[in-house]
């Protein structure tokens, strides 16, 4: 795999600083049943980093000290971790909202027919990724008979109440580019996708989020391989937008690797730029656990042109 860091450091982006925290972002490790072009994660089948039940207690307990509101777990196939079930359930009983980052099929795996029910007992919000509506675009991006699978975990987690108009169940849908390119217009998008999706499959669903594939990882590297590195960056640059600064996630988001590591936001968590501690040492949740980390410099690089440019992205879709 091509690295992209080295492309990545000199930079012109504007410096951050944090805010309150009210996020805390936990990836539960980088296994996954699939192995899609677009993830920034690296994610698969054969990827072993999986967090343990010490890391998951200081999760619980950072949770607790701080008064974090919203816990949102990612991967990965953040279910595959087999401490999933305890970890929601405890954050459930300290009062968090809890996001499940799900990639829909592994509800419809082998050892995990009662994960939707799960989710609907703890009222877990389910973020889920679908990239079209369309099968051939989704089996294109993230493998054969992905799409399928997918309507099938959507239909059912509609009977469950996720994403009806009469139920407290949301239902956020995710949409990535297949290439190098950035998402349309979120609203318009949003529209579109719910017409089809109800027309074809009678599928509904809370909102679209509209997320841009940053240029780092395996869709970085792939990037490079295809010599459209450059010009990716340039198109990102050149739509930058100062308004959005205010709106990206990092000003009230830290992101917590599986073995407990604190970043500024995911991406900085997968190009290893964690934040650090008093001695200058990568900074571990344990070490934040009575420490009010807001007004601290958030690491910047070329990458951040992807949250900032066209309309915004985040976590939470696009930003205007």
């Amino acid at each position: 795999m091509h690295a992209t860091l080295p492309l990545l450091q000199m930079t012109t982006f504007p410096a951050l600083s944090r805010g309150k925290i009210n996020t805390l972002q936990v990836n539960l490790g980088y296994l996954c049943n699939q192995t899609c072009l677009h993830c920034h994660v690296d994610a698969g089948p054969r990827r072993t980093e999986i967090m343990d039940r010490a890391t998951i207690d200081v999760i619980l307990a950072y949770l607790a000290a701080q008064q974090i509101s919203t816990l949102d777990l990612t991967g990965g196939a953040p279910e595959m971790n087999p401490h999933f079930k305890f970890l929601v359930e405890q954050a459930s009983a300290l009062g968090v909202r809890i996001i499940d980052r799900c990639n829909l099929t592994i509800l419809e795996e082998d050892g995990y027919a009662d994960m939707a029910e799960f989710l609907a007992l703890h009222k877990v919000e389910v973020v889920a990724s679908l990239p079209c509506y369309l099968s051939d675009n989704v089996d294109a991006q993230r493998g054969k008979g992905v799409f399928s699978s997918s309507i099938d975990a959507l239909q059912r987690l509609n009977k469950l109440g996720y994403g009806m108009d009469d139920s407290d169940l949301m239902l956020r849908l995710v949409y990535n580019p297949q290439g190098a390119s950035l998402p349309p217009p979120q609203a318009e998008l949003e529209i579109a996708y719910k017409r089809e999706l109800q027309l074809r499959f009678g599928i509904a669903f809370n909102q679209l989020f509209t997320i841009t594939n940053m240029p780092i990882k395996r869709f970085g590297s792939t990037l490079i391989s295809q010599g459209k590195f450059a010009s990716y960056m340039q198109l990102l640059k050149e739509v930058y937008s100062e308004d959005n600064l205010a709106g990206v996630m990092c000003h009230s988001l830290i992101s917590v690797d599986w073995q407990g590591y604190v970043y500024d936001c995911d991406f900085n968590q997968m190009l290893n730029l964690p934040i650090k501690a008093e001695h200058g040492q990568a900074a571990h949740l344990s070490d934040l656990m009575q420490q009010d980390i807001s007004g601290r410099s958030i690491i910047v690089m070329d990458h951040c042109y992807g949250c900032t440019a066209g309309q915004g992205s985040s976590c939470g879709g696009a930003l205007d």
